[in-house]
């Protein structure tokens, strides 16, 4: 018995030799910022060489960020609206400042929440958006799975993948039985961390806020939170409820500004750019006959 303990022992240590050459980190090695993959506005900084303006990032390749708002945030729609951006095609009159930088990356989207007929119309709104079909856009609904099942399918499918820019996990609570499970929990932001890492890729994770907090539910929201790159929380204007706000609660990068958005009355988010004093009125033009 203590033998093979023994045996045991030795063999993690070996392991460990291989892992800690792998994640050793020169501080004398010149590392570049991550490329950005989706960016809102510009931010300029002063050098020596004179001023320089860099896209804000709302997420980075090889990180993860986290878009947090209670129920009924139109957080979907702010999905539609990264989604589009990303792609490209005739999406900027919808976008506005939120910018892709993709090259020829590929985008997929799984929803966990909605049925085949919900899903498909939320997939098909971003290529509409856009004008483009489907050739770098990979879409599934994981309603039908179980939380196991759905993180197994995710894992393939990103594994699998090639050419791959930004992962969407619309309703990453759907992943864990419990959200309060610690090793549940754990499990999965252990998976999102290895997934950028690994496949350099963005992932844009979606979760609900705990009841009149803005923190996201449970042990679950509480691990994203305190390993994403971008934290963005929507909040809906105390005067009209058909604006959100999108606000960027936390950044480890330079924190993109405040941005509201609306649903027209085709159905489809636009990035708000009229003045506030013309808001209302635009609005009650503009106001969509379905938000689903």
């Amino acid at each position: 018995m203590f033998k093979r303990e023994e045996d045991d022992y030795e063999g993690r240590m070996i392991i460990a030799d291989k892992l800690l050459d792998e994640c050793f980190i020169d501080p004398a090695e010149e590392i570049e910022h991550p490329p950005v993959a989706i960016s809102y506005g510009t931010h300029s900084y002063a050098t020596k060489d004179g001023e320089i303006t860099y896209d804000t990032p709302f997420g980075t390749y090889g990180n993860f960020s986290v878009i947090s708002a209670p129920p009924k945030h139109k957080k979907t729609f702010l999905v539609t609206l990264l989604s589009a951006a990303y792609l490209g095609g005739n999406s900027k009159r919808f976008v506005g400042q939120i910018k892709g930088h993709r090259s020829d990356k590929c985008l997929m989207h799984f929803d966990t929440e909605q049925g085949a007929f919900h899903a498909q119309r939320v997939f098909r709104r971003v290529l509409d958006m856009c004008d483009l079909k489907n050739e770098c856009y990979k879409t599934y609904g994981l309603r039908a799975l179980t939380p196991k099942e759905r993180l197994d399918v995710i894992d393939l499918a990103i594994q699998t993948t090639g050419n791959l820019g930004v992962v969407i996990i619309d309703g990453l609570a759907d992943l864990v039985n419990d959200v309060n499970n610690i090793e549940e929990a754990n499990n999965v932001v252990q998976k999102v961390m290895t997934w950028t890492q690994k496949y350099d890729i963005h992932i844009i994770t979606v979760i609900h806020n705990n009841h009149g907090s803005s923190k996201p539910t449970g042990h679950l929201g509480s691990a994203m939170e305190k390993k994403a790159e971008t934290i963005a929380l929507l909040e809906k204007d105390n005067f009209n409820s058909d604006i959100v706000r999108v606000k960027c609660k936390s950044s480890r990068s330079r924190s993109f500004e405040d941005f509201n958005f609306y649903v027209n009355k085709y159905g489809y988010p636009e990035v708000a750019s009229v003045e506030d004093k013309w808001i209302d009125e635009f609005l009650n033009e503009n106001r969509p006959q379905d938000t689903n």
